[in-house]
């Protein structure tokens, strides 16, 4: 080695010890500052994913991060949307997450493999760029890398490995055959950074063919990007979303205002009804086990309106081993350290099984807002993100179907005053179920926007005319049945 290589070897190391000083004093300072930081390590075969996370961990305490590989999907994995298995990893505030391949080799490994036609690979461009959207606003540091090498360096690390028996695994026919169209490849990664090169979600191209270069650039990305956060979070206010000047009015007499609260059905006619849907419904379970479709049902509504009635009939029937119903109280600790819908990801079904949310993430947009637990951009802001999350798990083949259960004012005293007298649901009823009666006008204002803005063909709202509990818990079970029917049928063509 010459002098002046030696001299420039110094200058490397002397940068790299700087580099890595500077990621700890960050990692402190964000981990007090309470900002989440996600990092994904994407690209070319071969290009050092695994030895570059190695250096980039060492400038880190290793209590403040996780690793997770992601080039495979575990069984658990395959029967969910493919952006579950990184929703539900996402960091806590103050936490770094990392991962070795992420949610881009939907349209990337996958598309040069076949895996994914046109209408998946769309449906998977959009959603993740909502997602990626959703983290960023939601205030996580997003650093994206993708390490690159040339069809040379690449061809040269393959027979390196391959070359000892300890290392040959790591090759496979698919790397090989990536190389021999290194062009093609090429392609889609161009095609994927230009579709989702974003101002939050930016991506930095490493080039790998030198790993000294490669990781102090990946040190300096990471280092500036927490930078960046830290001077944002002390000095950047948010700024309120407005969607254009709302009347003051405008949803006071909304969608609720159209529900005809008379609507009933005799004892005998819902004891007829009742018993055939759900004997309907025990079928219809199997099915959709049998076709692997995934079903989500959020249920909302006024405070007694009966929503764990309905639940209650609605399961009855069906095989316990299938379903899970999901009670949303205040979030815990753990749950308020991450993305608001973070918790709920964590319960959304596998195929073939059912999800039953009493209360939903829609408290968003109507407790935390009315309480003020959230800031009002960041309730607007939740109304595209809740479609958005809505979207993919259609895309991923789910049934999505939201109950307001509506009764009027009236309704729900009589129906408090009955708890009170009742020793054995006295427990139903507490203080803030009588001072929540104090914001009834505000809740329906917001209850009205809600539904105006998230009803969607894919994922519609269902306003359950509720002064009666016969006919409400039938319209509840006949909709479901209706739902799965038409998307039993619609999977049976599919599969020819």
């Amino acid at each position: 080695m010459s002098e002046k290589e030696k001299r420039q070897s110094m200058e490397q190391k002397e940068k790299l010890e700087q580099a890595m000083l500077r990621l700890g004093f960050l990692q402190r300072r964000c981990r007090e500052a309470g900002i989440p930081v996600l990092i994904t390590f994407d690209g070319y075969d071969a290009a050092g994913k695994g030895l570059q996370i190695n250096r980039l961990i060492q400038a880190f305490d290793p209590r403040g991060f996780d690793v997770y590989t992601c080039d495979k999907d575990s069984e658990e994995e395959l029967l969910r949307p493919f952006l579950w298995r990184f929703a539900v990893k996402a960091p806590a505030a103050g936490r770094i997450v990392i991962f070795d391949t992420s949610w881009y080799r939907k349209v990337q490994m996958d598309r040069f493999d076949k895996k994914t036609g046109k209408k998946e690979r769309k449906n998977a461009f959009e959603d993740i760029l909502a997602f990626e959207k959703q983290l960023a606003d939601g205030g996580v540091v997003l650093v994206k890398l993708l390490l690159t090498i040339s069809e040379k360096e690449q061809k040269k690390r393959f027979k390196a490995l391959e070359a000892s028996k300890e290392t040959a695994w790591r090759v496979s026919e698919n790397d090989w055959k990536r190389n021999e169209q290194f062009e093609k490849y090429e392609k889609i990664n161009q095609k994927m950074q230009e579709e989702t090169n974003r101002p939050y979600a930016p991506w930095t191209v490493v080039k790998a063919d030198k790993k000294n270069e490669a990781t102090l650039k990946i040190m300096n990305t990471v280092a500036e990007a927490l930078e960046a956060a830290l001077v944002k979070k002390e000095t950047t206010p948010g700024e309120p979303l407005f969607d254009g000047p709302i009347p003051p009015d405008r949803y006071r007499k909304g969608i609720l205002a159209g529900a005809d609260l008379s609507l009933s059905m005799s004892q005998k006619e819902y004891k007829d009804r009742l018993d055939a849907l759900q004997k309907k419904l025990a079928i219809l379970h199997s099915e959709l086990y049998r076709l692997r479709i995934p079903v989500v049902l959020g249920f909302e509504g006024w405070d007694a309106a009966g929503k764990g009635g309905a639940i209650r009939r609605l399961t009855s029937h069906l095989d316990p081993r299938g379903y899970k119903v999901c009670p949303t109280a205040s979030p815990n600790d753990e749950e308020r350290a991450h993305h608001y819908m973070w918790r709920f990801w964590n319960n959304f079904p596998k195929a073939g099984h059912i999800a039953i949310f009493d209360r939903t993430w829609y408290g968003r947009v109507m407790v935390e807002r009315i309480e003020g637990f959230c800031t009002e951009e960041e309730w607007r802001r939740a109304y595209r993100e809740i479609n958005e999350v809505e979207r993919h798990l259609v895309n991923a083949g789910a049934v999505v179907l939201k109950f307001w259960l509506h009764i009027d004012k009236e309704e729900q005293e009589r129906r408090f005053n009955d708890r009170m007298k009742n020793p054995d649901k006295k427990w139903k009823i507490t203080d803030e179920d009588w001072r929540n009666r104090e914001k009834w006008n505000l809740y329906e204002e917001a209850v009205n926007e809600m539904l105006e803005k998230t009803s969607t063909q894919a994922a519609p709202w269902v306003l359950v005319e509720g002064n009666s509990k016969y006919y409400a818990r039938v319209k509840v079970l006949e909709t479901v049945v209706d739902a799965l029917e038409k998307k039993i049928r619609e999977k049976e063509a599919e599969n020819g």
